[in-house]
Formats: structure tokens, sequence, C-alpha cells
């Protein structure tokens, strides 16, 4: 085991990443990205242990793509890769906090990616950085087609953002803000967004399923052919909001507060209407089978 402080010896290094074994130099993981995670083990700064049989350091990480962080420290180079793949590289890179190599990766996927001519402003590496600031603010700007998956983006605000066709899936959106945002066709699969301000929002034909909208603000927003299938809406607020043709699937609205909302041709099967606030709320042709309404306030309600 090497202590912290000591200097690393100037031989090969051993690693097994995920059960796949490379070879390599501490010069190799030290010199290209000097700020990254793989730099800051092999630095003396930290504690670094060895299989005591084999020598190896073992990294519990996905060795598939690893030969391509190597050749990329050694020679500064990016594979060509389906887009897929270059994704599982690009959180590869993220996880070692190879800056250099993500800014080359994206690079490289926006290239080949047709966004409907709607060019990003920022970068997803860019992003990473900017949140880190203790207030972040994305207010009017255009993001559209980005990847930000998986990104804690809690308190940030999108207010007034375009950003249509971004991937948001198991983001951290708690408590952001997305007042008359731009959202058609955006992704928030499995994501957090419990408190989150979506007042007159545009997510026409975005994709919810799952999501936690626990106590969020969706009032007057437009949620028109959106598919919410499972989601948790309880208790969130959806006076006025356009949710015609929407798959609201198995979706928990216990508590929601739904007056004059548009819900006609709105997919509502084994919903959970409970103690729902459905005041003069538009269900023209929506489909209510094994829907829970127990409690629930139908007065003016259109059937």
């Amino acid at each position: 085991m090497m202590g912290s402080g000591d200097p690393w010896p100037p031989s090969q290094v051993l690693l097994n990443v995920g059960g796949k074994k490379y070879a390599t130099t501490v010069d190799t993981l030290t010199q290209r990205e000097p700020e990254s995670m793989l730099a800051a083990m092999f630095s003396g700064r930290h504690t670094v242990s060895t299989d005591d049989e084999t020598g190896m350091i073992f990294i519990d990480r996905d060795g598939k793509h690893f030969r391509h962080i190597l050749n990329w420290l050694r020679d500064g180079v990016i594979p060509t890769l389906q887009d897929s793949e270059s994704q599982e590289l690009l959180r590869e890179a993220e996880y070692y906090q190879l800056l250099g190599l993500v800014d080359n990766i994206n690079t490289s996927l926006n290239k080949r990616k047709d966004n409907d001519g709607s060019v990003a402003e920022l970068t997803r590496t860019e992003i990473i950085k900017c949140i880190q600031s203790d207030k972040v603010r994305f207010r009017g700007v255009n993001l559209s087609g980005l990847d930000l998956s998986k990104l804690d983006l809690s308190f940030v605000d999108f207010s007034y953002a375009c950003i249509r066709k971004t991937n948001f899936s198991r983001a951290n959106l708690q408590k952001a803000k997305f007042g008359d945002a731009e959202a058609e066709d955006s992704v928030f699969h499995d994501a957090i967004l419990r408190e989150c301000e979506l007042i007159g929002a545009n997510l026409h034909g975005a994709l919810l399923d799952r999501a936690n909208l626990q106590s969020a603000n969706l009032q007057d927003a437009c949620l028109t052919e959106c598919s919410l299938y499972e989601a948790d809406l309880r208790s969130a607020h959806l006076q006025s909001a356009k949710l015609t043709g929407a798959n609201l699937k198995g979706a928990n609205l216990e508590g929601a507060n739904l007056k004059g909302a548009k819900l006609n041709s709105a997919n509502l099967q084994g919903a959970n209407l409970q103690r729902a606030y459905l005041r003069e709320v538009d269900l023209r042709d929506s489909k209510l089978d094994g829907a829970k309404l127990g409690g629930a306030n139908l007065l003016g309600a259109i059937r």
C-alpha cells in the first residue's frame, strides 16, 4: 500500500478495471490530464491499495472502454465509435474527470447530431463546470439537444430557456425553475422534479415516464401529447394545464390541483386521482378505466 504523500515509483503500473487488466506507466496516467482523478491517484497525495499477490490496483468501473482512455492519455486521440458507445466512453471520461477527452467526445457527437438546426450554446462539460457555482442560471439560454442526464441540476434556473429535445433523464431537478421554457420533446424519464416551477412551460410531446413531480407547479403548462406514465404528481399544481392527449396511465395524482385543466382524450387508466381537485376539468373522451376517484372534487367537470 502506498501511503499519502509518497511519490509513486517510476515503474510499470498494473491496473484491474472491472476485471480487465491493463499495464501502463505513471507518466501516461498523469501528464496529459494533470487535473484528472487518475492523475490525482498517482500524485502521491492519496493512498492507493495494491493486491498483495498480483500487485494490481483495482478500479471498480466497466473496463470495456478503458483502453480508449489509455490511448487518449498516450496519444491524444479518440476512437471512431457508434453514438451509443461514444456515450458510454463519455460516462467513463466524466468519471475519471478527463475534461479534455470529454470535450473531444462532445465535439465529435455534436458534429454528427441532427438537432433540427438548433445549436446549443453550451456543452455538457460547460454545464458541469457551471453547476459547481452556488447560483446557476440558464435563463433564456439555448440548450436544445444536449445530454444532461444524471446530473445534479437542483435549484438551477432554466426559465425562458430553449431546451427542445434535451435529455434530462435521471437528473436531479428538484426545485429547478422552468417557467415559460420551451421544452418540446425533451426527455425527463425517472427525473426528480419535486417542487419544480414549470409555470407556462411548453412540454408538448415531452417524455416524463416515472418522473417525480410531487408538489411541482405546472400551472398553465402545455403537456399535450406528453407521456407521464406512472409519474408521481401527488399534490402537484396543474391549474389550467393543457393535457390533451397526454398519457397518464398509472400516474399518481392524489391530492393534485387540476382545476380547469384540459384532460380531454387523455389516458388516465389506472391513475390515482383520489382527493384530487378536478373542478371544471375537461375530461371528454378521456380513458378512466380503473382510475381511483375517491374523494375527488368533480364539480363542474366536463365528461
